[in-house]
């Protein structure tokens, strides 16, 4: 047992820590349907905007590179409420701009990311999204 102890901290210096994820609830100003949003992403970072809606609305987001020292890859998923990482839009699949019918009640998440050499390399890649909901 008093050898356990060593092998375990030595064990766990070397593990990496956890990638950052950054998270900012979306509000719209007063009579406002739709906000711009603006950030950047390095490398294995995400950056998750969550935001309410209801079934039936539609969601309108369109994702622009606002600066990068890489290529920049970067796209946004949407996650619906509840959801554990699955995505109902894929941006790396589909592109970077979508008008999406909700189908559920709740709060929504948009999950902005890097791919590629631009991840691979931690690369930061500025962005601004429009957003809104109709």
């Amino acid at each position: 047992m008093r050898y356990l102890i060593p092998v375990l901290l030595v064990l766990s210096m070397g593990v990496p820590a956890a990638n950052a994820q950054m998270t900012a609830d979306v509000k719209f100003a007063p009579g406002n349907y739709g906000t711009m949003v603006n950030g950047t992403v390095t490398g294995d970072e995400f950056f998750d905007y969550k935001l309410g809606a209801n079934a039936g609305q539609k969601m309108f987001v369109e994702l622009n590179v606002a600066g990068t020292n890489g290529n920049g890859t970067i796209y946004f998923n949407i996650l619906p409420p509840g959801s554990d990482g699955v995505a109902i839009y894929n941006g790396s699949i589909n592109g970077n701009t979508t008008t999406l019918d909700l189908p559920d009640s709740g709060d929504y998440t948009i999950r902005v990311y890097l791919m590629g050499n631009d991840r691979d390399t931690d690369k930061t890649v500025g962005y601004n999204i429009d957003l809104s909901i109709q």
